[in-house]
């Protein structure tokens, strides 16, 4: 398969960027902000090809990223959009610049990301968006993740929109709002937190998801949770 993940050089998003490229009948490009870490993934993985971007500019790549992917892809069967960014400050702290940023990251680059690989996508692909139960509708909310959670809530809901928009092209949308996971974004939100699952076990049911989970769902948030956080 012809896999696109958005966000792999850390935390969950590399976890499952490690677990698709084991079967090297997957070709996967993953982009991400660390070229150091795309680097040593694909060095040690000839199935993986890697671009370095940024979504919080994505505006202002979009011809690099379309490129890329058309040079290497006939079609894309799975897009998995992991990229997420957290600044985790009161509301009345957050400047407009760093709402912005997390509101680009979030949901207007992977919006944009959407956009330009729907051409490419055949029935039958599926289309993952990586949410958080922060932006989940009646979940437990927290201080200092105000505008995360709302860019977050936005990407759900965007995900039900498409899944409508795009059922007559046989493309399935889903979205998955993840709780707590043991990693790096969590610490910074949750210092001295201990999630009771790690990295490692979510990549696992996220890239299983990916790969099967639209024969059965389709236009579907999804609490993928045991605690919050």
């Amino acid at each position: 398969m012809n896999i696109i993940i958005n966000g792999g050089t850390r935390g969950i998003g590399k976890e499952v960027v490690l677990y698709l490229a084991q079967d090297i009948s997957n070709q996967i490009l993953v982009t991400g902000r660390n070229e150091k870490a795309l680097n040593s993934l694909s060095s040690h993985h000839k199935n993986i090809h890697t671009l370095a971007i940024d979504l919080a500019v994505f505006d202002t790549q979009i011809e690099l990223f379309r490129d890329m992917v058309y040079s290497h892809f006939k079609r894309v069967d799975i897009l998995l959009n992991m990229a997420g960014m957290l600044v985790a400050k009161e509301f009345s702290d957050i400047p407009n610049n760093e709402a912005r940023l997390m509101m680009e990251t979030n949901f207007f680059g992977p919006a944009s990301v959407i956009r330009i690989l729907k051409p490419l996508m055949p029935g039958g692909s599926h289309i993952v968006n990586i949410s958080s139960m922060g932006g989940f509708q009646g979940s437990a909310k927290y201080s200092g993740l105000s505008y995360y959670s709302a860019s977050k809530a936005a990407l759900a809901c965007l995900s039900e929109c498409l899944a409508t928009e795009f059922m007559e092209l046989g493309i399935s949308v889903n979205c998955l709002a993840l709780g707590a996971v043991q990693t790096e974004m969590l610490q910074e939100a949750f210092p001295g937190y201990k999630a009771p699952v790690d990295a490692k076990e979510m990549a696992e049911f996220i890239s299983d998801f990916a790969m099967k989970g639209h024969k059965i769902i389709n236009g579907k948030i999804i609490p993928v949770a045991v605690n919050n956080p």
